[in-house]
């Protein structure tokens, strides 16, 4: 959820049109009775749910296909609409919006008749005859709030794994992305049944108001600034969220290691998507001795991949709008710049950008970068790095690079953070069979592959019993007993296998 708002309108045509015919309201327009603007949306997405139309396995798999058919057919139109955005690379599209969507919807297609069986659980004697298993049933509504970055892959993640719960849906793509916002809205209800999915565009006011509605299930990637403003609005109904923040990811360079290759893989990871990537490396951590092998090495692997300018390259991505450009271009002034550092306001272009001399107290290490700078902080040694990376916030990902493995497991074992990749940069977040998610500040919940399904599926416990034998119950009955309370101890209790006592 960004400041500035570009689409004042708070539903795509298609979807806005799609809900008069329906009989419900999808903007502002709305509800007169409550005197919220979506409140009759959410009455009757809420309504085809109670109706348990989402909950067949075959509803849910054909939305799911509908979600594949979306993505091959407005191929083209989203490699348009992410170039006019954010001056995205097809190739980088291709891979971190389309592939990694696909690689989302085949896992869950694959797998959702085995996810959704009923999970049988232990019994002690006093319920071995009975039945004891968890159902995995879907919340109900739920909303997905997406940011611009990300703006088809970190939706339709979610949205994968909600349908498959057998939930409704109500996605709210970033206005600041307003070329990729206007496909979703336009597009995406035409593929859905529009009975339990919608779309609704907007900014600020347009977001606030939808929050004050009561959700199953809320679903918000962005900053940790807005995450608070969106678990307090979630508070007032008491409805479970995912947080997927941010936050400034360390990437600890130790002195043994191939440098051309930690610098080609940092590279790709910082300077992915112009910066723009919640889990790119933050900052390096490393010697002076260290420092002084790395300049040249990233310098090279800038050149090597962006030409002598990469103004010029096509595959380098631009800042995504006017004030997203200025607050980037300002962190510049922190330390000295050792690569890089032009800038074009016009292009909102900032070159792929290595400083040096940087102090924790630079604003460029008070906040999340997001834009294709890469400062240094030099240490003395990995005990160092370490106790740095513990004094702040834990952050979504954690890097590090050595050629001896008991350097990477000293980082992995003695620090926090949502997510680790040793000796790579990004790469962890390709794999469904990971959970993705934060920790502390970076956020709560996780999701991917089967996490995602998780994530959106109420765990509900039950047991069945038959209504015979009940003289087995009888030891449970008044009046108590000592005997009787031997009898239930026996046949209910678990008890602890290889116990053994330390003397």
């Amino acid at each position: 959820m960004e400041t500035d708002s570009v689409f004042p309108q708070p539903a795509g045509s298609e979807a806005g049109r799609a809900s008069e015919g329906n009989g419900r309201k999808g903007s502002m327009d709305g509800d007169d009775r409550s005197g919220n603007p979506y409140a009759g949306l959410v009455t009757h997405l809420r309504a085809s749910w109670l109706s348990r139309k989402t909950w067949p396995r075959e509803y849910r798999m054909a939305q799911l296909e509908a979600l594949g058919r979306f993505l091959d057919e407005k191929k083209q139109e989203i490699l348009e609409a992410t170039a006019a955005d954010m001056g995205k690379p097809p190739f980088e599209v291709e891979l971190s919006e389309l592939l990694l969507c696909k690689n989302e919807l085949h896992e869950t297609l694959n797998n959702l008749p085995h996810w959704m069986k009923d999970e049988q659980v232990d019994r002690p004697l006093a319920t071995r005859l009975d039945s004891a298993f968890i159902r995995k049933e879907p919340y109900g509504v739920v909303l997905i709030i997406a940011p611009w970055n990300y703006p088809i892959y970190l939706f339709m993640g979610p949205l994968i794994g909600a349908i498959a719960a057998g939930n409704c849906v109500i996605i709210k793509p970033s206005e600041v992305s307003k070329n990729t916002e206007r496909l979703v809205a336009e597009a995406l209800p035409c593929y859905l049944d529009q009975d339990c999915f919608a779309v609704v565009t907007g900014g600020v006011q347009e977001t606030t108001r939808l929050l004050e509605n009561k959700f199953d299930y809320i679903f918000y990637t962005g900053s940790p600034r807005v995450g608070q403003i969106v678990m307090t609005a979630a508070a007032k109904h008491l409805t479970p969220v995912t947080l997927e923040l941010g936050g400034k990811n360390p990437c600890y360079v130790s002195d043994t290691c191939d440098v051309p290759n930690v610098a080609r893989r940092v590279a790709w990871g910082r300077f992915f998507n112009a910066g723009q990537t919640c889990i790119a490396p933050d900052y390096l951590l490393c010697t002076l001795e260290m420092q002084e092998k790395l300049l040249p090495a990233l310098r090279e692997a800038i050149t090597e991949f962006y030409g002598p300018n990469p103004q010029e390259s096509p595959d380098f991505g631009r800042i995504v709008g006017d004030r997203q450009f200025q607050r980037v271009q300002r962190l510049l002034c922190s330390g000295r710049v050792a690569i890089g550092g032009q800038t074009n306001e016009a292009e909102r272009y900032i070159a792929p950008t290595v400083l040096v001399e940087v102090q924790p107290s630079d604003p460029v290490m008070q906040e999340e970068i997001f834009g294709p700078i890469l400062p240094i902080i030099v240490v003395a040694n990995m005990d160092e790095a370490i106790d740095f990376i513990n004094s702040r916030e834990r952050p979504l990902a954690i890097y590090a690079f050595s050629s001896n493995d008991k350097v990477v497991n000293q980082v992995l074992e003695r620090t926090s953070s949502g997510g680790f990749c040793g000796n790579d940069t990004l790469m962890h977040v390709t794999l469904t069979s990971l959970p993705f998610g934060g920790i502390g500040n970076s956020g709560l919940g996780m999701y991917h592959g089967k996490f995602t399904f998780d994530t959106f599926s109420h765990r509900r416990g039950c047991l069945k019993r038959g209504m015979g034998r009940e003289t087995l119950n009888a030891p449970r009955y008044p009046p108590y007993s000592q005997k009787k309370f031997g009898i239930v101890r026996a046949t209910s209790k678990v008890t602890r296998k290889d116990d053994c006592i330390l003397l």
